[in-house]
């Protein structure tokens, strides 16, 4: 395959790797594998454009995108929309579509996966149009991440810090609002503290990120208004990875969900794959089945469809 590698210098691990030993290790590791492979070392500012121009090329089979799931999200919905190939490379703190692709989440090792690997289909989502590959969320979440870019913080450790310390803002404060929604056959109006969909159900584990991206579904996830304690339930219940026991979660699949909130308020945000973003009044989620080709492990997309035989079966 032809191939571009886009190394984001800023993003979680790249800021202390040797930046110029981690280039010259990919585009050895590539062209041993018999791929015409060149790496670029890019500032985050800028890592966004220098791919949408790789991807309008008609000499490109793929991308290979390393740094956090910003610029993962942001090469997905690239890739997606060009129709070429993305390898990840997880360099940043959480790594939850490395995750969800069985990938090692060491920069070195998943050079070699990548470059012996498959390429495979799986499903990417999008809100009003705009791709995501983890989730979409408003409300608990969405006050999260907003208190936390209030603190300042350098490195992965300090990243974590001051998620700590925005979640005992936001159990100390927790949202609600009104959605009205509809996924399938059901239609409502609910009062809620928060609400997620995500790119295939949520598996069982305190990351919540799909074990498999091949359902044609998105999961559908609210709840109810929450208190101070049951925010901290819900957080224990997360970092167990048992929010399907939480008796405030209402867990839903479906392929599309259309969101309304009726009384939105002036300057309300979401969040999509990490980042904060203005919340619309109406928000139509997608999942699109198959479209998004990804590089995976060599044997994965076997693996993973007799495992999905198996719990056919199971059903």
């Amino acid at each position: 395959m032809r191939l571009i590698g886009f190394f984001n210098r800023d993003g979680g691990t790249f800021r202390t790797t040797d930046m110029a030993a981690y280039q010259q290790r990919a585009e050895q590791v590539f062209h041993d594998a018999g791929h015409d492979f060149e790496a670029v070392i890019v500032a985050g500012r800028d890592i966004v454009s220098a791919m949408e121009r790789a991807a309008r090329r008609d000499d490109i089979d793929g991308i290979i995108a390393g740094g956090g799931d910003g610029t993962i999200s942001a090469a997905a919905a690239i890739a997606w929309k060009s129709g070429v190939a993305l390898g990840v490379i997880p360099a940043g703190t959480m790594n939850l579509f490395a995750r969800s692709l069985r990938l090692p989440l060491d920069i070195w090792q998943a050079l070699s996966v990548l470059a012996t690997g498959d390429v495979d289909n799986v499903d990417i989502g999008s809100a009003n149009g705009r791709a995501f590959v983890h989730q979409f969320s408003a409300g608990l979440h969405a006050r999260l991440v907003r208190y936390r870019n209030g603190y300042t913080y350098r490195s992965r450790i300090g990243k974590m810090s001051a998620s700590t310390r925005a979640a005992f803002g936001v159990i100390a404060n927790p949202p609600e609002f009104d959605v009205d929604f509809a996924a399938g056959d059901i239609h409502e109006r609910r009062h809620v503290s928060a609400i997620s969909v995500s790119n295939n159900p949520f598996g069982a584990n305190a990351l919540l990120y799909a074990d498999s991206l091949r359902s044609g579904e998105l999961g559908f996830y609210t709840a109810k208004p929450l208190r101070p304690l049951g925010v901290a339930r819900l957080a224990f219940d997360m970092l167990r990875g048992r929010v399907r026991d939480n008796t405030d979660v209402m867990v839903m699949h479906a392929p599309e969900v259309h969101l309304h909130f009726p009384k939105l308020r002036h300057l309300s945000n979401c969040v999509m794959d990490g980042e904060l973003l203005p919340l619309e009044r109406d928000v139509t989620l997608k999942v699109h089945p198959g479209e998004l080709r990804v590089m995976v492990r060599q044997g994965t997309a076997v693996k993973v469809e007799r495992e999905g035989a198996v719990d056919s079966v199971a059903i």
